[in-house]
Formats: C-alpha cells, structure tokens, sequence
C-alpha cells in the first residue's frame, strides 16, 4: 500500500497551561490535543509487522513493550511472517539497510499487487531492487525487498510513540496510488475533485491529464502527482517542478470542517518556510538537507494536501502573524513551517488538532 497506511495518531493530554489560556474550550474526554504524523510511501507492515517485538540484537537500540502491550493487526499477529502468499517471505531489515531501494507506488501498479485480494503479487508487481539499469541497497532480494520490514531496533522514535501515545493499526487506505492521492485522501477521504490547471507554473507548459486524472480527462479522480495550484514553491528552481502539471481540488477538507467548529489546526511541514522572495512578492523554498540518502530538497510541493484546495491554501507561505496565533486563521491560514510545530510546542500554545510532516530528507 502507499502512503496512508503508515498514519501514526497521537494524543496529548491536556497541560495546565492550555487551560488556563483557554478556559471555554472543553472536550469530552481529557484529551486536548490529537497529533497526526503522516509519513511517505511506507506501509503500516513495513513498520509495524513485528510490534510489539523486536530482535534486539547486541549494538542497536533495545525495544522492550510494557506488559499491557495490546497486540496489533500486524503480519506477527495474522501469521504472516512465514505463512505468507508472496513469493518472498517478510524478512527484517537492520539498521545498515536505513536506505534501500525506492518501491514502486503507481497507481495502476498497486491494484496489480493486490490481485483481485489475494494479496500475492507485491515483488512481481511493485518491488523494486538491484538491477544492471540503477544499483541500490536491496538486501540480496531483488524486487523481493519490498517484503522487507523495520522493527523496534530501527524505527525505535515510532515504536515509542505507539507505547506511549496510540496506534491507528486498523487504518485502511482506500485508494490506489502515489504521494498525491494518498494525502488528499488523508484530509477530505475524496480525490475526485481534481481540475487540471491549464499551464504549469511557468506559465508556458500545457497542462497534461495523462496519468495524473482519471482517464487522462480534464478533471475527475487524481491517480498521479500533478502539483498544487495555489502554491508559488512549485516554481522553486532546486525543486525543479516549474514544468510539472498542476491542479487544483474543489469541496471540502476536514480544515473547513474544523475552522466551521472554531477548533484550531494547522498543517506543518518541513521546509514550507520561505527562504526568500522574488520582487513581485513570490515565495521561493529553497532549503536544502543532507541524509543517508543524499541531498534533498526540504519542502515537497505534492505532499501538502491543503494547498490543493483555493480556501486553505497560504500561496505565499506568509509565516503566522504571531506564535500566538498559530492554529488560528491569520494569513498564515493554517499553513505553516514545521519549526512553528515546535514554537507553538514551547509556547504553550500547541492547536488542537495538528498534522506533522517531515521534510523530504
């Protein structure tokens, strides 16, 4: 599956200080704050298949569950570890595997590996590994890497959230495809109201619908990763998506659904802050970082849901107008850096509702 299977929820409870700026706002329950941390191109499995048990072996973080640890609907629960109908069995990737090849998550692709829902045909139709036309890290297992999958040894930062937070183990995408689809899927649970913008952002290349809408048709259901109309970072030289189809999303999102309830929210994502501005005002993204993988570009145009829709979209990347009112609607409109995460964080000033997204590194 792509993307959306690897939502990670997570709860704070409430802090003396959030009541005492906030007096009127009460919940059902004490729970003050949900989390959200949307992660890319990776499957609940790939990160989950084991937990709570990890191998711990000698030289790696050590993971031990609480004993009340509930079990999960997880390959190590449905006994698919070794029982499994692919053509290679799931197998663990250790910490000197952090960066492997790249899996395939088109979207005509996906709907092959489910098999009508056998769920059999994952290497044959969307592993991806060490081949004579690209060299990558695939653990000796060719497409069968896509089988592959991290533990508490690993992904340990997760592992901890899940003990000490929540676990959304019975999350099931419903919808085939990469980046794009996946986090419109994410904030409006519909990706059929995409609209072709009829140049990109350099105002001279055409539009183009094949593989990017349904049926290559003008506007319909979004299955590729055209970028976001309303953002001026598509344009950023280093990003290099200035010739890329762009569209736009109509209906609503669940950020409508929460300013119409005066609950504050925000997206934030790492590199959304402007690094500079062109003279007519234009925000240029140009924040660059070094990881295992390589240098990257910090903000990812397609993987900031809320800028495909015109009422929740901050074109300009405008920061908020104060930390105080991060959450609310400023000219920021929601939209922000993920520094302003943690500035809100320190401030005591944290939303209700916040959706993390790491930068592309």
């Amino acid at each position: 599956m792509s993307l959306l299977a690897a939502c990670a929820l997570s709860v704070f409870p409430a802090a003396s200080a959030f009541a005492a700026d906030e007096p009127d706002f009460s919940t059902k329950t004490p729970i003050k704050h949900v989390v959200v941390i949307f992660q890319e191109n990776v499957s609940f499995d790939h990160y989950f298949a084991t937990y709570p048990n990890a191998a711990n072996p000698g030289g790696e973080p050590q993971f031990h569950a609480k004993d009340d640890t509930p079990h999960v609907n997880n390959l190590l629960a449905a006994g698919l570890l070794t029982e499994n109908p692919n053509s290679t069995q799931p197998f663990r990737l250790d910490r000197s595997l952090a960066v492997a090849c790249d899996q395939d998550h088109n979207y005509g692709d996906e709907q092959k590996s489910f098999n009508r829902g056998l769920m059999d045909k994952f290497p044959e139709s969307v592993g991806s590994g060490n081949s004579v036309s690209f060299s990558c890290a695939d653990a000796g297992k060719g497409t069968g890497l896509v089988m592959g999958y991290y533990d508490g040894n690993t992904v340990t930062a997760f592992w901890n959230y899940a003990q000490h937070f929540a676990m959304s183990d019975n999350s099931f995408g419903t919808g085939f495809g990469p980046s794009t689809p996946g986090a419109i899927n994410l904030i409006s649970g519909n990706t059929a109201g995409a609209t072709l913008a009829p140049f990109a952002a350099d105002g001279k290349t055409p539009g183009n619908a094949a593989g990017n809408i349904a049926g290559g048709l003008n506007s319909g259901a979004v299955i590729g990763d055209p970028r976001p109309e309303f953002d001026d970072c598509v344009s950023t030289p280093v990003i290099g998506t200035a010739k890329k189809t762009r569209i736009s999303m109509s209906g609503k999102n669940v950020g409508d659904l929460l300013n119409a309830k005066s609950i504050t929210w925000g997206w934030f994502q790492g590199g959304f802050g402007a690094t500079s501005r062109l003279a007519d005002g234009t925000a240029v993204c140009a924040a660059v970082s070094t990881s295992l993988a390589g240098p990257t570009s910090d903000y990812i145009p397609h993987h900031e849901p809320f800028m495909y829709y015109q009422q929740t979209a901050n074109q300009h990347h405008l920061p908020p107008s104060s930390p105080a009112n991060i959450g609310k609607t400023d000219r920021a409109n929601h939209q922000y850096d993920l520094s302003d995460f943690f500035t809100a964080l320190r401030e005591d000033k944290l939303p209700a509702v916040s959706f993390i997204k790491a930068k592309g590194a």
